[in-house]
């Protein structure tokens, strides 16, 4: 029966024969496949969801399935959910699926490889990760924190991809900001004890080999996410895992009770560990922000850093959304600073950053640690820049890797690699905050046009260049018509067609629009997918039911960020401009947005 379901199979029911022929005295049969899977599945689909009481008892007696106790009581989904389950249950099928078709690590490791090492692909480490080789340097990536029942605690998580993981061993604890031949984000440390993670379950065991899942005890103290644990003292990290998700959506915290402040501190961490996609962090005005990746998700966090990892009652601020601060055009003049002492000039311009180029930088695809003439070979045939700007791209930011570009267009300047770390310092610290409402800057490249510099080296030094930096930079950002990007989310909607019209109502409303909807086939339902505006999401969950009469359901998840409509954020009567002012109000810093001529030297 199984072999007959897949190809030209038909059962013919008047003569009960299988066969080839698709045609029986001119009638055209029905493919096996159909016949008894689909079929079957598109009729309990119609008389469930459609509540066709009668015709149900009918097809579970046909498809032998029986339904227990509180079961017979389900209807709509639920009872769906359970019937599906007993007529063809997923988990053996993927289960089977998995082991049968998805490659084992020897396997897998040989092809994959150089997107997982960032070192060079012919070191031991890359060799022994390539063959999978228990006896090769051990070579272990954590990608999370599980946290223990012991409170405070945590597994690490990872996966052994060379050598052979044991208790006691000591091994290098390499973060995330680790440079090979620096001791910076570097701990060496002894392996407490290695264990078996079995979903709810661990087991202790002896020795892990290449190619297996592991948790690790004693690690939790030196890694906040995740990071590379080895035992070669020249081995380089493996490649950080990237996020779909952004943390956009943020709400400070404090304490009722100012006693409580150490345990909020402790809990903050400690949820910031046990959950990849959250943020934590104090900003200028001393309060604790988490971010994370909607309004669902951080009411969550919120909830478990309440009741589990601060255990102590919390004040929790409205959400706040994130934006980025932007270019639209090109600095209509190029931008000038002196340093303090007027003995060092920085001439610098700034231009928007192609969509594309900056979706490849987040991607991972276009990266600060990449090797400089792949790069720009990358930009040059893909995004058509001139080969030798994109080979002279000082940095990346905020944070070393964010979506700007530093670029270095000056000729034949004296002295300019001895400044290079600092302007490189000013450049972080002004896309991490932007001259617009101290948010942190996108999709903006910056062209270093010219430098004049002392030639004494101490009337040059971080103190005066840093500073210098950064002013012509924000000069440089308010000269190229600078503007607001906000995050959007892609909405997923299930819907019956009779409720349809209130999801469009709900969401003009809410400035979104729809850009898709197909029926599910074999079911009444509807799936609607529109872009919604993530400073409009609040509160859409509810809207959108009481609009729908309970019956649509969304999901919702980051998709991109798009410019802020509706005029100049420094035009305080527009819509953009009353955001910032807002912003710059919540921040504690003067309402009104600086002038261009407040960061602009003159000659």
């Amino acid at each position: 029966m199984m072999e007959r379901l897949w190809g030209d199979n038909f059962f013919n029911p008047a003569a009960k024969k299988w066969t080839k022929n698709g045609t029986h005295e001119g009638k055209q049969l029905e493919r096996a496949f159909n016949q008894f899977c689909l079929d079957p599945i598109f009729r309990i689909f119609d008389s469930i969801m459609n509540f066709k009481k009668e015709e149900i008892p009918k097809i579970l007696e046909k498809l032998e399935v029986k339904l227990q106790g509180d079961e017979r009581d389900l209807e709509g989904k639920q009872l769906l959910k359970v019937v599906m389950r007993k007529f063809l249950p997923a988990a053996d099928a993927l289960m089977e699926m998995m082991i049968i078709h998805l490659p084992s690590p020897i396997t897998a490791q040989k092809y994959r490889m150089e997107t997982l090492y960032e070192g060079p692909s012919d070191d031991e480490c890359a060799i022994g990760i390539r063959d999978c080789d228990h006896k090769g340097p051990l070579m272990i990536y954590v990608s999370k924190m599980v946290p223990t029942s012991d409170k405070g605690r945590f597994y690490a998580f990872g996966r052994v991809f060379s050598g052979t993981a044991r208790s006691g061993i000591k091994v290098r604890i390499q973060g995330p900001n680790f440079i090979p031949g620096k001791k910076e984000d570097l701990f060496i440390k002894s392996i407490q004890r290695t264990i078996l993670m079995m979903g709810r379950y661990t087991e202790p065991i002896e020795d892990v080999p290449a190619g297996n899942i592991l948790g690790l005890v004693g690690i939790d103290q030196f890694l906040l996410k995740s990071g590379t644990l080895t035992t070669s003292e020249t081995a380089h990290n493996m490649r950080v895992m990237k996020f779909s998700v952004s943390p956009v959506v943020q709400r400070s915290v404090e304490v009722k009770n100012a006693n409580d402040l150490p345990k909020l501190v402790e809990g903050l961490k400690r949820l910031s560990k046990s959950d990849p996609c959250v943020l934590t962090y104090i900003n200028e005005s001393g309060e604790h922000v988490v971010a994370g990746a909607g309004e669902l998700h951080l009411e969550i966090c919120l909830k478990d850093l309440e009741e589990d990892h601060a255990g102590v009652p919390l004040r929790i601020s409205d959400p706040v959304v994130q934006y980025r601060e932007t270019v639209a055009g090109e600095s209509s003049m190029t931008a000038l600073s002196k340093s303090p002492n007027k003995h060092n000039r920085i001439y610098l311009t700034a231009q928007p950053l192609a969509e594309e180029v900056c979706k490849d930088i987040e991607s991972g695809k276009i990266g600060p640690r990449d090797d400089f003439k792949a790069r720009a070979r990358i930009l040059a045939d893909e995004h058509g820049w001139d080969v030798t700007d994109a080979r002279k791209i000082w940095c990346f930011g905020p944070d070393t890797n964010g979506a700007n570009l530093l670029v270095d267009q000056t000729k034949a300047v004296q002295y300019l690699n001895e400044i290079k770390d600092s302007v490189v310092s000013g450049f972080q610290w002004a896309t991490k905050e932007g001259p617009v409402a101290e948010e942190p800057m996108r999709a903006v490249r910056f062209n270093i046009m010219d430098v004049t510099l002392h030639a004494d080296a101490i009337h040059r030094g971080g103190g005066q260049i840093i500073p210098t930096a950064r002013r012509v930079l924000y000069a440089a950002t308010l000269l190229a018509d600078p503007g607001l990007m906000e995050p959007v989310f892609l909405v997923e909607i299930q819907v019956p067609e009779q409720a349809m019209g209130g999801i469009y109502g709900v969401l003009t409303r809410r400035r979104g629009h729809v850009f898709e909807e197909n029926q599910r086939p074999g079911t009444p339902l509807f799936t609607v997918k529109a872009y919604l505006p993530v400073n409009e999401s609040f509160g859409f969950n509810a809207d959108l039911r009481s609009n729908t009469g309970g019956q649509a359901f969304p999901q919702s998840v980051f998709d991109h960020w798009e410019v802020l409509p509706g005029g100049s954020p420094l035009d305080t009567t527009t819509m953009t401009g009353k955001i910032v002012t807002d912003m710059r109000k919540r921040k504690g810093i003067k309402p009104e947005v600086p002038g261009y001529e407040n960061y602009y030297d003159k000659l």
